[in-house]
């Protein structure tokens, strides 16, 4: 039975080649490796070397043999003659090369990053065709968006998928047949349409893929959230799932429980109308986390309050639609106070809803109420911020610059008893 050696590639069961390895002569072959690394050849067979003395006169006489002249000096060059090197190996074994030699004592295969690189190349190459020509019948010119696909790592993904071919195509197919002329189309008929799978573009590689090609083509804006990507080209979500949590305030005409928490989907925050305050300027607070709802409405539970608490929670991202439904909530002369978590995310939620919404005003997210937080989370249980920069807070620039310096995450959770003490009082 043949057996073929993990480091050279062959079968070397029975050749000796300890006349030429060992403690004074490996540092020849751990040169000569990295030679062949930097070739992709893994047997070195013809042509030269470049490799230098090592210090110790010992190891620099044991190669004396091998390089065909006098011991050299340390630190010396050497130019090694690999025809004549082989032909030395061959007059022991006609199946030694010197790649061999040099993948037995470094212990592995020699080469591969320049064949693996090579054959990657290959890849993105025969990648980038495929899509040049599934993109044809689109208005998408793909050598011009190419280097930005590379650039933010979709080409990197593509190739390491099985299914990258499969992928482009079904991506150019959704592209072809995004609506025109103000038209719209509901994304999982879309999906439906093109894979026959109505949910192919909620989430995962192929939604990315089109908005990333949208994105980089410029026929969607960069830095949208996914839902107000696809509304700039026409395309709709599902509309009743997601949206704000609310409670003690609902829309006009909407008649629940004293401390009911319901959901309005982004199908209603679209069209609602909002009550009118009892005086201009009582206050709405808007969260970013479920579990400071979950609180008050415990809260409620037992204390019968719930006239006072008027609370809702974006769950995360505020979408668009969102920001203009609370926008409609402040224009009817509610005053809005908006926060989030201590985090980068948080720290974009709330610009994002300052900017949607003029008159509101940012709820404890002070650098005084980060380091509140702080003071509530065991260094054990700190959470480091992650290595992406922060955004400005200009409602308080002392806040970023304190978190920049602290690099610790502080969420909601920390604050939640001041948080239902603010609600009560309908103060913050």
């Amino acid at each position: 039975m043949i057996t073929t050696c993990p480091w050279c590639g062959t079968d070397c069961a029975g050749i000796d080649d300890g006349l030429f390895r060992g403690e004074h002569l490996d540092w020849l072959w751990h040169q000569l490796a990295t030679t062949a690394d930097r070739r992709g050849d893994p047997e070195l067979v013809t042509g030269t070397a470049t490799v230098t003395a090592p210090t110790s006169a010992t190891a620099r006489a044991a190669a004396t043999g091998l390089l065909h002249g006098r011991a050299p000096r340390s630190g010396q060059t050497i130019r090694v003659d690999l025809d004549a090197l082989t032909a030395q190996l061959w007059t022991h074994d006609e199946r030694l090369t010197p790649g061999m030699l040099a993948a037995h004592v470094t212990g592995r295969a020699l080469g591969t990053r320049v064949r693996d690189n090579a054959r990657r190349r290959d890849t993105v190459e025969r990648l980038r065709d495929h899509m040049t020509r599934a993109f044809a019948a689109t208005d998408i010119d793909i050598t011009a968006v190419w280097p930005v696909l590379k650039r933010t790592g979709w080409v990197a993904r593509l190739v390491a998928s099985e299914k990258s071919a499969q992928i482009a195509d079904h991506a150019a197919a959704v592209i072809a047949r995004l609506p025109t002329g103000g038209a719209r189309i509901d994304r999982r008929r879309l999906a439906d349409t093109v894979t026959r799978f109505p949910h192919a573009l909620d989430t995962g590689t192929l939604p990315g893929l089109v908005l990333a090609v949208l994105v980089a083509s410029e026929s969607v804006p960069a830095g949208l959230a996914p839902r107000a990507a696809w509304a700039a080209v026409g395309v709709d979500c599902d509309d009743l799932t997601g949206g704000l949590l609310a409670l003690g305030i609902h829309p006009d005409g909407w008649t629940l429980p004293n401390g009911a928490v319901v959901t309005l989907p982004p199908r209603e925050l679209a069209r609602c109308a909002w009550p009118k305050p009892p005086f201009r300027g009582a206050p709405v607070f808007v969260t970013e986390n479920p579990s400071v709802v979950t609180a008050a409405a415990d809260l409620l539970a037992t204390a019968g309050r719930a006239r006072q608490f008027r609370l809702l929670c974006t769950v995360g991202t505020p979408s668009a639609a969102e920001i203009n439904a609370v926008a409609r909530l402040a224009g009817t002369g509610w005053q809005v106070h908006v926060r989030a978590d201590f985090d980068r995310a948080g720290l974009q939620h709330v610009a994002a809803l300052l900017d949607g919404i003029p008159s509101a005003r940012p709820w404890r997210m002070t650098a005084a109420d980060y380091r509140e937080s702080l003071a509530e989370i065991p260094a054990d249980d700190r959470i480091r911020l992650q290595t992406e920069p922060l955004p400005q807070t200009p409602w308080d620039p002392d806040l970023r610059r304190l978190m920049v310096e602290q690099q610790v995450a502080a969420y909601e959770e920390s604050l939640i008893d001041v948080l239902l003490t603010d609600l009560t009082a309908e103060s913050p």
